[in-house]
């Protein structure tokens, strides 16, 4: 890999990092219903429909960044630049909110800025919570098991790290914005049992979909790259 790719994939993967978590916490609050087809049905405890923040699924994206970024530039980098990602989405909802509580020429726009552009308390502190484990535990189990298998089978290290990365992120995120936060903290609408459990599973069950799908594109993204990363450093090296 040439250093000017090597720059170029670099700051592409990191861009589209920030970008899909910026849309996913300008997105939070809207509440998808992604209709299951026919031949599914329903499905117990979902429904005929899965339910989800309209965050997942540029949420979705940051793993795909995240697995690309880890296997061409390793395991240090890749935990950088999700702590200092998660350290940003505080400097988006200082400025986002600041932006909100500024004066506004017009009160009706600046009501309906503030509703659209503002998540609920209880899904900024869930996803924040969810953001710091699953994206630090994707990238950990991601290189043990390229540790493991030599560097090969990126297709085993992209769907097992992604697929139990965002168990962690599903079941903390439900668990932490729609009981806990609620409960603790008196912010936010505690869910029914069901209610929460239908919502990981429906969650889960599509962002699983999504980590088996974008397999093929992680291997696009390494190979238009032209390297891999070093198992035994953190450096690129050249294929």
């Amino acid at each position: 890999m040439s250093d000017g790719r090597a720059e170029v994939g670099q700051i592409t993967l990191v861009g589209l990092f920030v970008t899909a978590l910026t849309t996913a916490q300008l997105t939070a609050s809207k509440l998808l219903a992604i209709p299951l087809p026919s031949f599914i049905g329903e499905l117990p405890f979902v429904g005929a429909a899965i339910l989800m923040p309209g965050a997942a699924l540029a949420y979705a994206l940051t793993f795909f960044a995240s697995d690309c970024y880890s296997e061409l530039y390793g395991r240090r980098a890749a935990q950088t630049m999700v702590n200092v990602g998660f350290a940003m989405n505080f400097v988006l909802l200082v400025l986002v909110w600041g932006t909100i509580a500024a004066p506004a020429a017009d009160a009706e726009f600046a009501g309906n800025f503030a509703e659209v552009l503002s998540s609920g308390t209880n899904i900024v502190v869930g996803s924040l919570f969810a953001y710091l484990v699953s994206q630090n535990w994707d990238v950990i189990v991601f290189h043990k098991i390229r540790d493991a298998t030599d560097g090969s089978l990126l297709w085993l290290r992209n769907i097992a790290s992604t697929a139990t990365s965002q168990a962690f992120d599903t079941v903390i995120f439900v668990g932490v914005a729609f009981f806990v936060a609620p409960k603790v903290l008196g912010i936010g609408q505690v869910l029914e049992g069901n209610v929460l459990v239908g919502l990981i599973i429906g969650q889960y069950l599509l962002k699983l979909l999504i980590a088996i799908v974008d397999t093929p594109f992680v291997y696009g993204t390494v190979a238009l790259l032209g390297g891999r990363a070093d198992a035994a450093d953190d450096g690129w090296v050249a294929d």
